[in-house]
């Protein structure tokens, strides 16, 4: 069961401005990330499930938040339908993300009032998205879209909360490019957590990163 509501989990992410996403299939590698996350400042992680037996992974990585990382909220991307978002849920995801906006997912978050951010391209989607209850739509892929997009959204609709992924960068230049267009978070993944040479995570890079890139938005935004 989620221990933060929807509107709670909302809140965060208008405050920070910023999910980290990753997918891990070792539990042990994860914890470390979401620790370097956590220590930069981060409250928020996104676990993308896009690997075999995913769902034990993040039913573990949940217990050692909510043990050792008081105030992490840990949600679940690349979520493509009910049963599988309903897992998730059962396992503790406080939000649930996915690449396409599905109404059976919407249903059965509103269920348990479970933020869910549906991957929307279009206005219609948008609309649609919000008319089903959801509070921040993701816009996806970021890139293809870009800042222009969503100020061009903004226009008729003040209200809706928008978080880009995909094409975001932990730069200022980019991050400010979006803030001043008027998203209310970002999605950052590889250019965020991302592996060297020799595949491994730098966990003070990632730290680091994290502070700056939660630095500059906050900057941004005041």
């Amino acid at each position: 069961m989620a221990k933060y509501t929807r509107l709670e989990v909302a809140e965060v992410m208008k405050q920070s401005g910023m999910v980290p996403l990753f997918y891990n299939s070792d539990v042990e590698i994860s914890k470390k990330v979401i620790k370097a996350c956590y220590d930069g400042g981060a409250r928020l992680l996104e676990f993308t499930a896009r690997g075999d037996f995913a769902h034990e992974v993040f039913g573990e990585l949940n217990k050692y938040v909510l043990k050792e990382l008081l105030g992490m909220i840990m949600g679940v991307g690349s979520v493509t339908d009910a049963a599988a978002a309903s897992r998730f849920m059962s396992l503790g995801a406080n939000f649930i993300v996915t690449p396409v906006l599905r109404e059976d997912i919407a249903i059965v978050c509103n269920r348990r009032k479970v933020l869910w951010s549906p991957g929307c391209g279009t206005l219609t989607e948008i609309c649609r998205a919000e008319e089903l209850g959801c509070e921040i739509v993701k816009l996806f892929p970021g890139d293809i879209y870009g800042p222009n997009f969503v100020k061009a959204i903004k226009g008729p609709q003040p209200w809706t909360s928008i978080m880009p992924t995909g094409g975001v960068s932990p730069t200022k230049e980019n991050l400010e490019a979006w803030f001043k267009a008027g998203v209310t978070c970002v999605g950052m993944g590889s250019k965020l957590i991302n592996k060297d040479a020799d595949g491994n995570y730098d966990l003070a890079k990632i730290q680091a990163d994290t502070k700056a890139a939660l630095d500059i938005i906050n900057s941004v935004k005041s």
